[in-house]
């Protein structure tokens, strides 16, 4: 039974990709250079770029975890000291939930649990970018066969309630615009990307680089939201990642090189404020799911001397800029009333990672974190169903 009185919109939940989701689409030129399931001493195994991968241990995703099983121990509580196995408890049998894979089920499911609508995003999806990026040719084949699939099987904008998000990777500048125009013609409200710089063969690349112009102009007039979501990449921390120069000039001003962290959610925000990325693109919305809160608070400590400095570097307070173009859907466990009187509760995304272990069993169980916080109604039903619902609608305002 639900815990909320009205339609709530969950802005991360999760399939489970079915043994075909990066091959029933693949050309048959990139059938062994991108992703296959092989045989290994009697087990199933994912092979990616022609090696073993473990992103996911089970990658068949059967048995699974159940709903919310870790939820106690990222609230930071292991009474009984248990290990990550032990965690986990008894697995479920895929077999016995057919909403993880299919869309109609998941939709009288979704019913059930009080849930309106939901930003349906990849689980094993999120990991596939980084072992290929060697081969920039094949990680584009196997998205382009991912973003068929995900269409095919779950859809961008399905019944106005499911909104899947397809996966995108700026490797290539000219396909990237060529797999928007596709996802565009097919009603997707949402695209998904890794959070990070640019990693290319030749090195590291800002997203905000000119050469990324086309792209962003194509976001910025569609009014498609732009969703970062954590996963797989690697990812030093490094200026010369993001195309800067990797050569020290004592006393020269560089807004980013003030900024840089070693998180990848938090530097990507601050390497396209630094690049006055949400001035030339008016428009654009991006939302940080799954990757928590804590960022938000660093970055903006940061921004804070950043503007204090080099006020002559920005066009803005850029704290400002972020609070117009940025969403954050935080931890359910983090301080959320702290994040609320940072960036407002409109800003702010409700996220239940459902199905997933470290998710909420209940998705509607996020209000009692937020009622716990001394939250309002009004602002509870803003953070749980109106401000994920306006991300719906692509038109910009």
């Amino acid at each position: 039974m639900s815990q909320v009185d009205f339609s709530y919109f969950d802005c991360d939940n999760h399939f489970y990709e079915s043994r075909d989701a990066f091959t029933r689409h693949i050309e048959p030129e990139f059938k062994s250079r991108a992703i296959q399931w092989v045989e290994v001493n009697g087990k199933t195994r994912l092979m990616v770029g022609e090696k073993i991968n473990r992103f996911i241990p089970n990658p068949t995703f059967d048995p699974i975890s159940k709903p919310g099983q870790l939820d106690e121990y990222f609230r930071g509580r292991n009474p009984k000291g248990q290990d990550t196995r032990e965690l986990f408890g008894e697995l479920d049998s895929l077999a016995d939930h057919p909403e993880y894979g299919n869309r109609d089920a998941r939709l009288a499911f979704m019913d059930g649990q009080g849930m309106g609508g939901a930003i349906m995003l990849p689980t094993l999806g999120v990991g596939m970018e980084q072992p290929l990026l060697h081969d920039p040719e094949a990680l584009l084949a196997a998205f382009r066969a991912f973003n068929k699939w995900m269409e095919e099987d779950w859809g961008f904008a399905y019944q106005e309630r499911i909104f899947a998000a397809p996966i995108f990777t700026l490797i290539d500048a000219d396909a990237a615009v060529t797999q928007l125009r596709w996802a565009l013609e097919h009603d997707a409200r949402f695209i998904l990307m890794v959070p990070g710089p640019v990693i290319t063969p030749s090195g590291g690349r800002s997203p905000s680089d000119p050469v990324y112009e086309a792209f962003w102009q194509l976001v910025n007039d569609s009014g498609v939201t732009v969703l970062v979501h954590g996963g797989d990449s690697w990812y030093s921390g490094y200026p010369k990642d993001w195309g800067e120069s990797s050569q020290t000039q004592a006393f020269r001003q560089n807004a980013f090189k003030s900024l840089v962290s070693y998180n990848a959610t938090q530097d990507l925000f601050a390497n396209l404020l630094a690049h006055h990325h949400f001035h030339r693109f008016p428009n654009i919305r991006i939302a940080a799911i799954e990757t928590g809160s804590d960022w938000v608070f660093h970055l903006f400590e940061k921004l804070k001397k950043s503007y204090g400095q080099t006020p002559h570097l920005y066009r803005e307070d850029p704290r400002q800029t972020f609070l117009r173009h940025a969403y954050v859907s935080p931890y359910y466990e983090d301080q959320l009333d702290q994040l609320r009187d940072l960036i407002g509760a409109d800003r702010m995304l409700m996220g239940s990672d459902y199905p997933h272990a470290e998710g909420l069993a209940d998705p509607s169980s996020y209000i009692k974190d937020l009622q716990n916080f001394k939250f309002t109604d009004d602002e509870a039903k803003l953070i749980m169903r109106d401000n994920g619902l306006s991300l719906t609608r692509r038109r910009p305002v």
